[in-house]
This record gives C-alpha cells, structure tokens and sequence, in this order.
C-alpha cells in the first residue's frame, strides 16, 4: 500500500526492507545492537532513565508512559516478569499483528531490553486464540534467537539470562485487560482483578510484572539505537514518536498508516485513506475501535491533531488509535446497536453494573433497532448507561457505554428518526402515560 513519508518507517519497517522478518536480514539492518549494548554496557535503571526520557507513552490506549511503568517494578520482591499484550481484540484494530508478521524481531528485541531493563529472566507474549500461526512463527524464531546466542544464558559473555515463551489465550476480548490477561496466564479464568495491587508490584505468578502492548515494546530497540533526541524529533512535545494508525470504515484505503503523533484526522482519511467512497461526507469517527465516544466529523475535528492530548477536546480518546470512519449513510442508532451487542457478548460477568447493563442496552438497543421503540426506551437506555459509569470492575463496562452516550447526545436526531419522534422531545402525547419498563 502507498503512503507518502516525510520519514523512514520505524516500526513497519518490513514495508521497506524485505524479509525483515528472517533474523539474518535484521541483524544485517542493525537488529540486537541495542539489545546488546544495554546488557554490556548499561546498568538497568539506565536503560529506564532512556526510556522515560525518551517520552515514549503506552500505544495499547491509556497512553501512559512508559519508563515511568518500568519505574514502578517492586525490587524487593523476586523474580521479576515482563508480558507482551499480543491479544489485540479491539474491533478494528490491527497494527500489532502486522508489526508480529512483518517485523517480529525488533518486536523480540524490545521484549529483551524491557526484560533486562526491569531484570526479569522469563518474558511471555500473550497472543489471541486466533493468533496460532503467529504464534508458531513466533516459537521458530524464538529458537533462532536461542541458537543464535541472543536468548538463553550468560547473554554477551555477562551474567544475565533471558528466556521468552509464547502464550495463547482462548479468544476472550476480556483478556486484553492486563490482570485478565494475567489471570488467564496462570490458567484461570480470564477475568479482572481487583486493584491495587497493580501489576509491577504484583503480577504474573503474583510477583511484581511490566506488561506492554506490542508497539510499544517495538519502538524501544530504536530508541536505544537512535536515542532520545531522535524519537523526540518525531511528533510532539507531549506525545512524541510515530504511531501506526489502524484505519478502517468507509474510507477507500484502509489499512496501517504509520505516522507521526499529531497528525490530523483529515490528513489520515483524505490524504492517506483516499477519502470516503462514493464522495460521500464523514459524518462521525470512533479514534478508538469500539471503546471510542463518537466524534462529530466536522472541520475542527478533521483538522484536530491525533495525539494524546488534542483528541479529548474533541469528547474523545485517542487510544490505540483505531480509527473507524463513519459516513453519512450510517445511522448511529444502528451503530451504537452494533458496539453494545459486542461488549454484552464479550463481558465476563463477573461485576454487575457492567454484566446486566450490557445485557440491558442490548435489548434496548434491539427494541429501538425493530421499530418497536418510543422515545422513552432511549432515555431509558441513557440512563442505564449513566448508571454504569465510574462503578464497573473494569475498563470493559465502561468502554461499552462511550458509543451509547455520545451516540445520544451529539446524534439524537438519528434516535428520534428510529423510534418515530415527531414533536420537540418532551412533548409528551397523551396516550403515551405507561413509560416502558425492562423487558
């Protein structure tokens, strides 16, 4: 796929070189130097003290930085664990799958140089059920690395070793949440955990644990090898580096876009995406998957820069940068059906606000859905969905009501065409006294 650069890639880097992903051919293009540069002549709080300076945030969605993470490791308990989030299950998000595909090594590496930077011997990559193949990929090259001196003991002629395994959930959405993912690594029952404790001071095997999305651990090895300077050079003060944009919707060319931090939504969809087919208008735009709040699509937001801090003046989250494209074909009463229909069939169960309120907007939704629905059933959906917020176990309960209420409130009119509202909202008819109840 085409994509005008102002710069070389860095984390789709396969795009350029190819067969990046035989270990050969990375090493010949600079692969493990910094992995071995940190372990002979770095000591771990130095590698951390890089990283924070490097002003590297999380790219699985909180955006929380990184270094500060590996910071927050308990030394005074042993031993140490680092862990791959490889579960990417959000709807419409598909960087982390291409960076295993196409560029596993430097993913590798930055698994390593995290594992020696907190000082864990063992790291796992947690990947979806449905990523076996990557999976068994990812075990052949793990043994190349093994073979090849750069995992096992004594690594460098030093004292530290290293050893990484692959892990494969079951397909559960629920374990892209970092203690659900922990849970089902030790081979219980994928569900969240109450916090505090977080992970860094009790995690995998209830010992002290750094998990990392994917993209995040493979922008390291570059900044090892490039420095701070360099990364900071790339997107902005607050939110610097590149990041891959995971675009799909009503756009002609979906697809992974690797760009700098702050670029515009409009940028992205016209420039790079081709624009919407049919030359039809954007109408709104979820910047985070499922989870996202929707965003009116008007010039201010298009022309809105993608970081972490420009999108929530927007009512929204950048996340891991998910965007799907709504045009104005869609009715964001259908979509909003569509999101909550996922998280109900995804949730765990295991809190109630989040297992029955899903359970709930989803018969609402349905209700509005077959044309059986009176403005109240919306009113009654709002107010499910207010009641879930702040009180849900996890992130999940209340990613699933950020399409229902911004849905609402800046698309009522698409409501009020679903369920038949004729008159100003409010306005009551009289044969209309019963309100419904939950069916």
């Amino acid at each position: 796929m085409s994509e005008q650069k102002a710069y070389s890639y860095v984390l789709l880097r396969h795009r350029e070189i190819p067969d990046l992903n035989r270990l050969q051919v990375y090493r010949e293009n600079g692969g493990f130097k910094a992995f071995e540069k940190v372990v002979t002549t770095m000591q771990p709080a130095e590698v951390v003290d890089v990283v924070k300076a490097s002003g590297l945030r999380g790219r699985g969605g909180a955006g929380f930085p990184t270094g500060m993470k590996w910071s927050f490791i308990d030394n005074n308990s042993w031993p140490h664990y680092v862990v791959a989030n490889a579960d990417e299950s959000e709807p419409g998000t598909f960087k982390d799958r291409e960076i295993m595909e196409g560029n596993p090594f430097q993913f590798l590496e930055g698994v390593a140089i995290c594992s020696y930077a907190v000082q864990a011997n063992v790291a796992y990559i947690y990947l979806r059920g449905e990523f076996w193949q990557i999976a068994a990929t990812l075990d052949r090259q793990i043994e190349e690395m093994e073979a090849a001196g750069l995992l096992g003991d004594n690594l460098f002629g030093t004292d530290y070793s290293l050893r990484i395994y692959t892990h494969l959930g079951a397909g559960a959405y629920i374990c892209g949440e970092e203690t659900a993912l922990l849970e089902s690594l030790e081979g219980k029952l994928g569900q969240p955990r109450l916090r505090p404790p977080f992970p860094p001071s009790y995690g995998a095997f209830g010992k002290p644990t750094i998990v990392n999305n994917v993209e995040t651990l493979t922008n390291v090895p570059m900044i090892i090898d490039r420095g701070v300077d360099w990364f900071r050079s790339i997107g902005t003060e607050k939110s610097p580096g590149p990041k891959i944009f995971s675009l799909s919707g009503k756009v002609n060319r979906p697809g992974n876009y690797e760009l700098p931090l702050g670029t515009t939504f409009r940028e992205l969809i016209f420039e790079h995406g081709g624009g919407i087919p049919e030359g039809r208008s954007v109408k709104a735009i979820m910047a985070a998957g499922a989870s996202s709040s929707l965003i009116v699509a008007n010039e201010q937001a298009l022309d809105t820069p993608m970081d972490y801090e420009s999108v929530p003046s927007l009512g929204a989250q950048l996340g891991s940068a998910s965007v799907i494209v709504i045009d104005d074909s869609v009715s964001i009463d259908w979509l909003v059906n569509k999101t909550v229909h996922f998280f109900q069939h995804e949730s765990c169960g295991k809190c109630t606000p989040c297992r029955d309120g899903t359970y709930w907007m989803r018969h609402i939704t349905d209700r509005i859905r077959s044309g059986n629905a009176r403005w109240e059933d919306v009113e009654l959906l709002e107010d499910v969905a207010n009641q879930m917020k702040g009180k849900c176990l996890c992130a999940l309960g209340e990613f699933s009501i950020e399409a229902v209420l911004s849905g609402i409130e800046r698309f009522r009119e698409d409501f009020e065409k679903a369920v038949g509202v004729s008159q100003p909202v409010g306005v009551v008819q009289a044969e209309e006294t019963a309100a419904p109840g939950l069916e």
